[in-house]
Formats: C-alpha cells, sequence, structure tokens
C-alpha cells in the first residue's frame, strides 16, 4: 500500500482514531439505541411477508469476503469427519469458534480454469467467485457477470437506505490490464452489477463511513445527509430534462446510448426516493475515521468495523470485501515474511516457501476470526447475536496457489443464518459448483426466484 501521502504520524494517529471509533461503536450499538433503528417494526411485520430477515423478524445478513491467492492445501484442510474434525494449522484462529463455522470442501469454479484462455488466474479467480461465469479475456471488453450479492442486493434493495455494500483493503485499479491480458476490472472487483458493471469497492475508511452515515460530526450527520440527497435529486432533475430534450435530436444509435445512461439514473432515483421513505438517518455517537491506515492488519480491523456497523444500524443486509485482490504481492513483515505474498504463493514445492505462505494463510483467518468474535459478542435486535443472524462466506477464488486450479476451493461458511444454518461442521459435497452453495444461501435470504447462477445446477442440500 502506497503510504507517501500520510503525515509522519498518521500510524499513531490511525490506531488512536479507530480505538475511540470503537469505544463510540460500543455505546451506540448498547439495546437502548436500537429502538430507533426500526427494531419493534422489524419485530411485528408478519414474518412470512418480508425478505431477509430471521425467524424471530431480526434482518438476516450476508458478507462475502475472499482472501488472496488460495492457500497451502495440506494446512488448510481439517482432519476428521463432520463433526468430529480438527482444525488443521491454517484455522487454528477459529478454535474459539469452531461452533460457529461450516468448513465447505468439494466446491469448484469450472470458469476459473484456463480453458482455451490461458494464463489470468488470478482475474478469473476474483470475477468468477461471485458470478461463475466464463469471463471475456479482454483489457477492454469486459463481460463478466452478476454476482450473488448483487442480485441478492436487488431483490432485497427497498429494505435499507443501501442495497449493498463493497469494500476493499487493496488499492484501486480501474483501467487498463492487470493479468495476462484481463482487464484490471477484472482482477479488483468480486461484485458485479450486470456483465459489464462491477460495483467498484471502496478502500477509505472514512468515504465508507460517510457513505453510510453522512458527514460532518455526530449530531449533524443526518441532516448533511438528507442536503445530500435533495443535492443529488436536483442534479438527476436536471440530468432527466436535459437527456429528454437531447434525445429527441438523436439518432437511433445514440439514443440507445443515452437510454442505457438514463437507466443507471434513474436507478439511483429510485434508490434517493427509498432512501427517503425511511425517514431520518442513523448517526451512530462515534467519531468519522481518518483515512487509509499506515498498516494492513489496521486496514482490515477497521473496514470490517464498517460492516459491522452497517450491519447492526441495519443500513445494509448485503456485504462484500476483498482483504486483497487475487495475486496480491505484498510482504507480511509483522509476521516476518518480507517476500510478497504472490511471490511465495509459487513454492515449486520448496519446504520454506510453503511454510511462510502457510504463515500469511493463518494470518488472514486470524483477522477474519476477530471480526467473527465481534459479531458473536455484539447483541442484535431480537436478544441472539448479530453472528447468528448473519451468513458470512469466507473464501479464496483460486485453490492452490502454486498450481492455480479452482477445484476444491478454501471456503468457509459461517454464522447461523438466524437458525437455517448448522454450524459446527466439516462438509465435502465431492466436486459441486460453488455457485450451488450461493443459490442456497439466496433462499434463506428471501431470493427463491432465482433459478440460476452461472455455472449453478442445483441448490446445494444440506448446509
Amino acid at each position: 500500500m502506497n503510504t507517501s501521502n500520510h503525515q509522519p504520524d498518521h500510524r499513531k494517529a490511525s490506531r488512536i482514531n479507530r480505538r475511540h471509533f470503537l469505544k463510540g461503536v460500543g455505546t451506540c450499538l448498547a439495546l437502548p439505541a436500537l429502538s430507533s433503528l426500526g427494531a419493534n417494526r422489524l419485530l411485528a411485520a408478519p414474518v412470512e411477508k418480508r425478505l431477509a430477515v430471521t425467524a424471530t423478524g431480526a434482518p438476516l445478513r450476508t458478507a462475502f469476503i475472499t482472501f488472496p491467492n488460495g492457500a497451502i492445501p495440506r494446512s488448510w484442510a481439517p482432519a476428521g469427519g463432520m463433526l468430529d474434525f480438527a482444525l488443521n494449522e491454517t484455522m487454528q484462529p477459529l478454535s474459539a469458534l469452531r461452533d460457529q463455522i461450516q468448513i465447505m470442501g468439494g466446491l469448484d469454479h469450472s470458469n476459473a480454469t484456463a480453458g482455451l484462455d490461458g494464463a489470468g488466474d488470478h482475474a478469473r479467480g476474483n470475477s468468477v467467485f461471485l458470478t461463475g461465469v466464463r469471463l471475456n479475456k479482454s483489457a477492454t471488453d469486459v463481460r463478466a457477470g452478476v454476482s450473488i450479492d448483487q442480485a441478492i442486493a436487488h431483490r432485497i434493495k427497498h429494505l435499507t437506505r443501501l442495497p449493498s455494500l463493497e469494500l476493499t483493503c487493496a488499492e484501486e485499479r480501474r483501467a487498463g490490464a492487470c493479468d495476462s491480458g484481463y482487464a484490471c476490472a477484472y482482477q479488483h472487483n468480486i461484485s458485479w452489477r450486470s456483465a459489464t458493471t462491477p460495483m467498484t469497492p471502496e478502500n477509505n475508511p472514512r468515504k465508507v463511513f460517510e457513505r453510510l452515515f453522512g458527514t460532518g460530526e455526530h449530531g449533524a450527520r443526518a441532516a448533511n445527509y438528507q442536503r445530500r440527497l435533495a443535492t443529488r435529486r436536483s442534479v438527476l432533475d436536471f440530468v432527466l430534462d436535459d437527456a429528454r430534450t437531447m434525445h429527441r435530436g438523436l439518432d437511433a444509435v445514440d439514443q440507445a446510448k443515452l437510454e442505457q445512461y438514463l437507466t443507471g439514473v434513474r436507478d439511483v432515483e429510485m434508490r434517493i426516493q427509498n432512501a427517503e421513505s425511511l425517514g431520518a438517518n442513523v448517526d451512530p455517537a462515534v467519531t468519522t475515521p481518518n483515512g487509509v491506515p499506515e498498516t494492513h492488519r489496521e486496514h482490515l480491523a477497521i473496514m470490517f468495523d464498517m460492516m459491522l456497523l452497517a450491519f447492526q444500524t441495519d443500513t445494509t443486509r448485503v456485504a462484500t470485501m476483498m482483504m486483497a485482490y487475487d495475486g496480491d504481492n505484498r510482504p507480511h513483515a509483522e509476521i516476518g515474511v518480507t517476500d510478497g505474498h504472490h511471490q511465495l504463493s509459487h513454492h515449486l514445492n520448496n519446504e520454506e516457501r510453503i511454510a511462510k505462505v502457510a504463515l500469511i494463510d493463518r494470518w488472514y483467518v486470524e483477522q477474519f476470526a476477530g471480526f467473527l468474535t465481534r459479531l458473536r459478542t455484539t447483541e442484535d435486535v431480537d436478544g441472539k447475536s448479530l453472528l447468528h443472524n448473519s451468513m458470512i462466506v469466507y473464501g479464496s477464488g483460486n485453490a492452490d496457489g502454486n498450481r492455480h486450479t479452482h477445484d476444491n476451493l478454501p471456503i468457509i461458511l459461517a454464522g447461523g443464518g438466524g437458525g437455517q444454518l448448522t454450524p459446527g461442521r466439516n462438509l465435502n459435497f465431492g466436486s459441486a459448483p460453488a455457485t450451488n452453495l450461493f443459490l442456497s444461501m439466496a433462499d434463506k435470504m428471501g431470493a427463491r426466484d432465482m433459478e440460476r447462477l452461472g455455472d449453478s445446477t442445483g441448490r446445494l442440500v444440506g448446509v
């Protein structure tokens, strides 16, 4: 991460900022504050008529979190059977959460394999992970598919202020070619609204917080948020009026292009209308975080804080997060690994390099475990935990980074799904599309009308 634009004392400032932020979060997430977040309204509505809720009426959340470059298979896979399994080296940080996770063995992404497309497994690993489609190999003609998070978000977008939240702890790359002729859009996005439209993730915690709750200090954010909505509505009205005038003078080709553009404008307009219909915005009693922290550990921690707060305040029920993009080559000096991660992942069976990659794999699981622990210790509106009322996928689009394989992917499903999941198990599905898991999750979110996702062949039975 390039940190040349930070002040010399920014590392200390970011740590202090996060401590203050967490202290405030702990206050704003206390149960008395939740009545202002619509808890009574949620619990009173008929359960059978609602989407993305638990049997008790609490919001049901889903998140998809990716880590880079696969994992060392022999250090990842647990030993034992479905219930009497023992966590291996990489998953040891999840020991205290063993009863909150399902290890999902035997899930594949055949469309991420090379086929006739040749090299580019990191780009494919990223953008195939949640879409399950074969990418168009091009630096300019970008075509993927709708990702599962966006498919779910489209069906429940009227329930929350934000249909979804897209986060990343990687550098942003929006144009050009990145991996063996694949557009950077593939390697730096896991969420896709359409085949040609990625949902660009945000890597700045401050911008994420302001998107969720508005700008300014506590007490002024709600009003600032409403002013921002009013400004956007004014701009949209101007754009739509101007487009109507312009439309009459265009030929058929340009009219089609303009209509495609206006479709996006109208979608923004609908989101503004939805936000206005939900009333005053939530204004947590916390300090707005600083920009991008100095270290990767701090960056991950505060972005997980953002996701937790977004779920707790019911600002959204769908989120994605790239802990790093696939192919990331950062070193991890904090655990004694000074070589680049991607470089090490091509270990050529060198035991010293394998051991270093396994350390990195475990380090990422440790960060994930910290997030799950906070979800488990945060009480939800129904008295359960946020983790009980969530479905959290943790995985990578590559399996063995040394060989660039995409079968038997390293995937964990955490949480209770509001009572719909059975955590505490080690499962193996032989060889099934990972998209089958995602369809099953969509069903549990109430999006049961989805017939297919990418290369899916049905629902995953027994989750």
